[in-house]
């Protein structure tokens, strides 16, 4: 029998994100509440540097000004090392902070957590008022920018 609780909770657009409290690339620590009035972008994937990953984070960074401009913050979140992320984010020259999620904890909550040693490839748009406004179960590697700020613009 599989333990089911691996995968977490199975969240719904409309309900309030779950919490968090990770520590970045450079160890500052980050609340779903930190953010509030702000949109937020949080971004699970499954491991830094990997050709697909770098393609979603760099398609993310030549956005950033559009989302900087509608107010939109984004977190990218994995269970590498925060010096894993660090290097990556320096290396990419990547605007938004990553999220070290070494426990699980987060991946548990947000139901990304699998049989693998890696967190599934999900995002969730969350609002001002930390309400999940949509979910990418599946993401699109070559127009998920462009997927975001379309939600984001028909929700605002």
């Amino acid at each position: 029998m599989f333990n089911m609780s691996l995968f977490g909770t199975h969240l719904q657009v409309g309900e309030q994100a779950p919490n968090f409290s990770l520590n970045d690339q450079n160890g500052k620590k980050h609340q779903l509440e930190d953010y509030k009035g702000k949109n937020l972008v949080i971004y699970f994937f499954p491991k830094a540097f990997t050709p697909g990953w770098t393609k979603q984070a760099c398609g993310l960074r030549d956005e950033s000004m559009t989302f900087k401009d509608l107010n939109i913050s984004i977190l990218g979140i994995s269970y590498d090392s925060q010096d894993q992320l660090k290097s990556f984010k320096e290396k990419y020259n990547l605007p938004f902070d990553f999220l070290s999620d070494s426990e699980k904890l987060m991946g548990s909550d947000y139901g990304v957590n699998s049989f693998h040693f890696f967190p599934q490839r999900k995002t969730f748009l969350i609002d001002e008022e930390g309400i999940l406004i949509h979910i990418f179960n599946d993401v699109d590697l070559n127009s998920h920018p462009k997927d975001i700020l379309k939600i984001f613009n028909h929700h605002n």
